[in-house]
């Protein structure tokens, strides 16, 4: 049991929970809508501190980070919990763990020490706070990725991005990159399907990107949901107004948990939504979960050159040039080798 951070005192010995955008006000002996943080007569802990419930060495692109030291290893880890609950999760058997096992946490104990030392012995470049919601352990994320950057080593976020200003700005000072879920551009499916809102999320995304993290944005394309051309459009829109060097990841839904009613993503809907994103203004824009197609590859947005060839999370070629085209040498967005 870890004491908590972003919280102050309330009155009758609750307390305010600042860490993301649902902002509990939790009771004495309760717990906030993560589950992962408890009131304990007005203190505020973090139950999952350095609780590890996943650790993998994936490729970077897994993450997906097309952009950000293409072709090396990150060590990724996660905690139980999640401040999310959406229909779709594909890792709900962690994410939602306290939640329906009546507040049980489960996790490896790993000091920061021992993540550090692992990664570096796994030769990964980076460290990747993944797999649930690294929002609710971030206390733990900072203090593992403040220790990681003395040892050379970058640090990753996969977000959902229902930070607050406080949090977002926290992560900011520690990470390197983060892929950001933007889910639909309507607060009504991130109420029905994920019970939350979307603005935090939209603000996040920019937030980040002004701080100087490398930002990149994942939308899972569901069939029925969020396929339209003019929910598609409007997501492209929203990031182009953003940056146009934000790279757009549309990736293919396959049913699971909750959502067993929708079919998977056709190529074709990818395609289409590559498309917008392109004449949306976008310079990169990528279909994720159907390796082959094509549309994981990195081309030039001056020129259309090929600059790095992808099959599923491999790297096939690699033609980039101290981080330029070598054929009209424009200047490709990203953090290169």
């Amino acid at each position: 049991m870890y004491q908590a951070r972003f919280w102050e005192s309330a009155e009758d010995q609750k307390v305010q929970c600042n860490l993301c955008a649902h902002g509990c006000k939790i009771d004495p002996g309760k717990r906030g809508l993560c589950h992962v943080r408890e009131n304990q007569d007005g203190t505020l802990y973090s139950l999952n501190y350095g609780k590890v419930i996943a650790e993998h060495i994936d490729p970077i692109e897994k993450k997906p980070l097309f952009h950000f030291l293409p072709g090396t290893r990150s060590y990724s880890i996660a905690t139980v919990g999640c401040n999310f609950m959406c229909l779709h999760c594909q890792n709900y058997d962690i994410s939602q763990y306290p939640r329906v096992h009546g507040g049980k946490i489960r996790g490896d104990e790993r000091d920061p020490e021992a993540i550090v030392a692992y990664a570096l012995a796994s030769h990964s470049a980076s460290i990747s706070y993944t797999y649930t919601e690294p929002t609710i352990f971030l206390e733990y994320a900072q203090d593992v990725a403040r220790l990681a950057r003395e040892h050379g080593l970058r640090n990753v976020f996969v977000s959902n991005g229902f930070m607050t200003e406080a949090s977002a700005t926290a992560a900011a000072e520690f990470i390197d990159a983060a892929n950001l879920d933007l889910k639909s551009m309507r607060d009504d499916f991130y109420r029905k399907v994920c019970k939350a809102r979307l603005q935090p999320v939209l603000d996040t995304i920019a937030r980040l990107k002004q701080l100087g993290v490398w930002v990149e944005v994942t939308t899972l394309v569901i069939p029925g949901h969020n396929d339209s051309d003019a929910e598609l459009t409007d997501i492209a829109n929203f990031i182009k107004g953003v940056s146009p060097t934000i790279p757009w990841h549309v990736t293919a839904f396959h049913p699971t948990f909750k959502m067993m009613d929708r079919p998977a993503t056709p190529v074709t809907t990818l395609s289409r939504a590559r498309d917008i994103g392109i004449k949306a203004g976008l310079r990169y824009v990528y279909v994720g979960n159907i390796p082959g197609e094509g549309g994981e590859n990195t081309y030039c947005y001056a020129c259309q050159e090929l600059l790095i060839e992808r099959l599923g999370y491999a790297i096939k070629r690699y033609h980039l040039k101290e981080g330029r085209c070598p054929k009209c040498q424009a200047e490709i967005d990203g953090v290169w080798k």
